[in-house]
């Protein structure tokens, strides 16, 4: 790679005897030298060559001198390694040049042996400066591009630290949670393209944001749906913990979004929350120049599937007994024993209910039904009677009417 100087000196043998003595080298194109008379010529070089390495610079010139040169350099976006050459014995200029950011100085007559030495000691400096930068700028890409999914903290750590994404694959222990919003499908095809953009610019940049500040990260968003991961790709021994607070923001997030667009005129349905607990393969998957951090396996699956059960039951949020019990003070009310599609056997879930919130009626209609009372299907009647919006009520209440029994639930 050649090597561009730029010189700047109004003697007119200098450049003479810099192309001499540089011959071989500017013939092998290991050093090629721009030539500039005074300072406001040298500024119209570096606005042109963008190529150029350093600068070597004498002090006493016309029209702009190299003081004033080097206070321009200060000024612009790049920094430029100076070398600067001055008569011997000019101490005061020579340190003003310093001061002002020179990175070394040269004497007249030149010792060509010394300004060899000179030229290869800054080129070692900027070397490092541009390794260094073009550290800095990879990593500032890779923190922007993580930023999309992971949150800022975590970014940071993983833009120091790629490996940490586990590109091949690893199990690990998370919490993942799916939202998915009911009816979203009609609405866009009744909505006007600039509106629905609007639309879900705004509720995924508040539903992401809500997912980082509980230090999730968003594996995947799919139109209005998100796919949400804690205890990867960072370690978070209370991934359970950090997934069941998320989900009670998310929900009160959605709900504000929806009733701020319902007032707009826009229908929009409401948030589905799915949560489940346990052993994930997590890791960069893909291929060529196209990965995506993301997570397979059991786990995730019943997480989706708990998200969709929502639709059958009427509820907002669904949490596996898994995640529920790794959550102390979890407030939830049992929904049943949930046979989900693509799974062996039914398994507990319960529905995250907000904090306070009165389920004394429909709990003893429950433990009723644990027990196969026969008067569950009387107290479920009064659980709805008193609470005639509770949609988990409604729906036991339902399906005792039509013959069911039992805790059992088989969602298609």
């Amino acid at each position: 790679m050649t090597t561009t100087i730029l010189v700047v000196d109004d003697e007119p043998d200098f450049e003479a005897l810099i192309l001499q003595r540089f011959r071989r080298a500017v013939r092998e194109e290991s050093f090629s030298f721009l030539f500039a008379q005074d300072g406001l010529e040298a500024l119209d070089f570096l606005a042109v060559h963008p190529n150029i390495d350093f600068i070597m610079c004498d002090i006493n010139m016309p029209r702009m001198d190299g003081l004033t040169l080097l206070e321009r350099l200060a000024g612009l976006e790049r920094r430029f390694f100076t070398i600067i050459v001055s008569a011997y014995g000019d101490t005061a200029n020579i340190r003003t040049a310093m001061n002002r950011g020179a990175f070394d100085f040269l004497t007249k007559p030149i010792d060509f042996i010394d300004l060899e030495r000179t030229i290869e000691k800054t080129l070692q400096h900027v070397r490092h400066h541009n390794e260094a930068q073009a550290r800095q700028l990879a990593a500032e890409r890779a923190n922007a591009s993580l930023s999309r999914y992971f949150s800022p903290n975590i970014a940071a750590r993983l833009a120091e630290d790629a490996d940490a994404l586990g590109r091949e694959g690893e199990w690990r222990e998370v919490t993942a949670l799916f939202t998915d919003i009911s009816g979203f499908t009609p609405l866009v095809e009744a909505t006007e393209p600039a509106v629905l953009a609007r639309l879900l610019s705004e509720y995924v940049s508040g539903m992401t944001a809500c997912v980082f500040d509980h230090d999730g990260t968003v594996a995947k968003v799919v139109g209005d749906a998100l796919h949400v991961l804690f205890g990867a790709p960072a370690d978070q021994s209370d991934h359970a913990e950090r997934a069941v607070r998320c989900a009670s923001e998310l929900d009160r997030l959605a709900e504000e979004i929806r009733s701020a667009w319902q007032v707009r005129g826009v229908d929009l349905g409401r948030t589905r929350i799915g949560i489940h607990s346990g052993p994930a393969i997590v890791g960069s998957f893909g291929g060529g120049r196209f990965f995506d951090y993301t997570a397979y396996g059991e786990t995730i699956n019943i997480a989706s599937r708990l998200e969709a059960a929502n639709k059958a039951l009427g509820t907002r949020i669904l949490v596996s007994a898994a995640t529920a019990e790794a959550v102390q003070g979890f407030t939830n009310r049992p929904v049943g024993n949930l046979h989900l599609r693509g799974c062996r056997l039914p398994m507990r879930v319960f529905e995250l209910v907000p904090e306070g919130a009165d389920t004394s009626d429909y709990d003893a209609a429950f433990a009723r039904l644990e027990r196969n009372d026969p008067e569950a299907t009387a107290a479920f009647a009064y659980a709805f009677g008193r609470f005639p919006t509770d949609p988990l009520a409604s729906f036991h209440l339902k399906r005792l009417l039509n013959g069911g029994s039992g805790t059992t639930i088989v969602i298609e």
